[in-house]
């Protein structure tokens, strides 16, 4: 029991040192797997919900709006951002009402968010253009008013 030269010694963690079976390494595999699947079959489920939500809000607030009831669609949009802010449409939608009801401001940078949504989007891009052309044409009024 030497330590001569060509002796080799284990060190001695090694034999202390506890080696999972492979039963243990598959159960913990499957858990680690049964929890991934969990995850993701869960988060979309709320994501779905979030969306089917905000979808539900977006159409009642197009269905008042068609009335002419811009504060109720005006509420329904904002609803529909809230709950899906990446919604493009909700995002268009609240544009559309902001600007019915005199919100400049707030309406260019919901059309604008619309459009980093969806920037291949017509609609939205219409939209947008519209929107543009006549707050141009508010601005250069207002500034001929003031210019008077």
């Amino acid at each position: 029991m030497g330590t001569e030269a060509g002796t080799w010694h284990l060190p001695c963690f090694a034999w202390t040192r506890r080696i999972p079976s492979t039963q243990t390494t598959l159960k913990r595999r499957l858990t680690v797997k049964r929890a991934f699947l969990l995850l993701l079959l869960v988060t979309p489920a709320s994501l779905l919900a979030a969306d089917k939500a905000s979808t539900k809000q977006v159409r009642f607030g197009i269905k008042v709006a068609a009335e002419g009831m811009w504060r109720e669609a005006l509420f329904r949009f904002e609803r529909a951002v809230t709950l899906d802010p990446d919604n493009a449409s909700a995002q268009n939608n609240l544009a559309v009402a902001l600007e019915q009801m005199g919100e400049f401001d707030k309406a260019r940078e919901h059309y604008e968010r619309a459009l980093d949504l969806k920037p291949d989007d017509l609609y939205i891009q219409q939209n947008y253009d519209l929107f543009r052309e006549s707050d141009d044409k508010r601005n250069r009024k207002k500034r001929r008013a003031e210019n008077q």
